[in-house]
């Protein structure tokens, strides 16, 4: 059922709580394939509601946590105003395509909003396709700014 926004009625957003870890390691080893714990206690605890410019979203159905979202206001170096950064989605398997995904997003970018941000960027890896296709849905598409890496070779002086 989805409620006059379009958007699945029996979904609740909320803030991320520590309680939420275990579903969350989860969700994201179902994504990435490692399961990470130290890595999302750790986010957990600094985007955990600490500073009004970070955001750790859990959706939840039948007081189960099936998604998150993290996402973070920020001015970025060289020149890049402030604006909103999506850091990370998940969404259980078994809810893709159900409009999680896009309930978590829709509220992230209405906090967003509220705090006066004009623009949302994200970082996806090229390959992730699946990825790239959600947010272009959204009318994302490539920024201003060119992501640039340099491989480190601990046995040479680059």
């Amino acid at each position: 059922m989805h409620a006059a926004d379009g958007m699945p009625a029996d979904l609740i957003i909320r803030e991320a709580k520590p309680g939420d870890l275990g579903a969350i390691v989860e969700i994201d080893k179902q994504v990435s394939g490692v399961k990470k714990t130290r890595y999302w206690r750790d986010t957990l605890e600094l985007y955990g509601g600490h500073r009004e410019s970070d955001f750790f979203l859990v959706a939840e159905r039948e007081q189960k946590v099936i998604g998150f979202i993290l996402g973070e206001i920020r001015a970025w170096e060289f020149g890049s105003p402030s604006c909103g950064w999506v850091y990370a989605i998940g969404v259980a398997r078994d809810n893709l395509l159900q409009g999680v995904g896009s309930k978590l997003l829709h509220e992230l970018c209405t906090r967003f909003r509220q705090a006066d941000v004009t623009k949302v960027r994200t970082m996806i890896a090229r390959q992730d396709h699946e990825l790239l296709s959600f947010f272009r849905s959204y009318g994302m598409m490539a920024g201003p700014f060119q992501q640039l890496e340099l491989e480190l070779n601990h046995d040479k002086e680059n």
